[in-house]
């Protein structure tokens, strides 16, 4: 037998948390499903800077905070990997997990996004050994050393900066003459001493001495010359990939994974709706996520008053 719920939030990042506040503060009875710990990839950041409220606030201290809020009106955290959602009828949803199944008229999607691979030699090799997707959570290994980060846009830099402050030196690698990144980052990055950077230029392979990272072999785009760039650590910031393989089957996503809504968050299937960096959208912010959270826990009161 399913257990049974008013909304199943299946993710706790920021915006799934918000959701579950707005749904259970409602009076409804909420699962916040995840498979992880929550706060997402609020976890893996190490100062926020621009959420409001807060000069400055520690990623997994937010996470926390948000938690309590979430949880205080009676949402219940689920540990679970989903792996199927069933669409029954308009008030009834199925949710597979690795561990059993829930149930509920409304199901709001969070789960998020995971960071893109390069897909080049010796970055499966040395994963774990040299090539990261986070700063925070590895950047301590490499205090007083040579790191190379892959990117130009907003984490690129970011982490760039975050990792200045531990290493003896971070050149970053972007393929495009000039960064992505909002135009406070840059100006913080240009004037940190111990960042360079490498233009128009492409990693082609990650290489190492079959233990760990010694360095990339790059390729600038314009000219075609081939380098080697010495670096004890390879951190890689080259997007994002939406995590909606559970959801394929239902059509609600466009053809690159990220899930289609309207500014209700509600997707094309009644009852299913889908908030943060999981949705088709120009900005994934905390802010932004936290905004469709809101959207969507109040939506979710609204239509199951409507079905009653």
């Amino acid at each position: 037998m399913a257990d049974k719920y008013d909304v199943i939030v299946i993710g706790a990042g920021p915006g799934g948390m918000t959701a579950a506040l707005y749904a259970s503060r409602a009076n409804l009875k909420v699962a916040m499903l995840d498979r992880g710990v929550y706060g997402g990839n609020m976890n893996n950041t190490a100062e926020i800077e621009n959420y409001p409220g807060f000069k400055m606030i520690m990623g997994p201290d937010l996470s926390e905070e948000m938690y309590q809020s979430a949880t205080n009106f009676g949402a219940e955290f689920v540990y679970g990997n989903v792996e199927k959602i069933e669409v029954l009828d308009e008030k009834t949803k199925l949710v597979k997990t690795d561990s059993g199944e829930l149930e509920a008229p409304v199901v709001i999607i969070a789960t998020g996004s995971e960071s893109r691979k390069l897909g080049v030699p010796g970055e499966e090799q040395y994963g774990g050994r040299g090539v990261s997707y986070c700063a925070v959570c590895d950047g301590a290994f490499y205090k007083n050393r040579d790191v190379v980060v892959i990117g130009g846009g907003d984490s690129a830099v970011e982490e760039g900066m975050y990792l200045a402050n531990l290493t003896s030196s971070v050149n970053v690698v972007h393929r495009r003459d000039s960064l992505r990144a909002q135009k406070i980052l840059q100006e913080r990055a240009f004037k940190n001493d111990k960042i360079k950077f490498t233009w128009d230029t492409v990693v082609e392979e990650i290489q190492g001495d079959e233990q760990k990272v010694t360095g990339v072999k790059a390729k600038n785009v314009k000219t075609g010359e081939t380098t080697i760039i010495p670096a004890d650590g390879v951190f890689i910031y080259v997007g994002s990939i939406p995590m909606t393989a559970p959801f394929q089957g239902l059509g609600i996503t466009d053809d690159k994974g990220w899930i289609v809504t309207n500014d209700k968050m509600e997707t094309s299937i009644p009852g299913v709706y889908a908030i943060g960096d999981v949705r088709q959208k120009t900005l994934r912010q905390i802010t932004t996520a936290v905004g469709d959270g809101g959207i969507a826990g109040q939506e979710a009161f609204n239509y199951i008053e409507s079905h009653k």
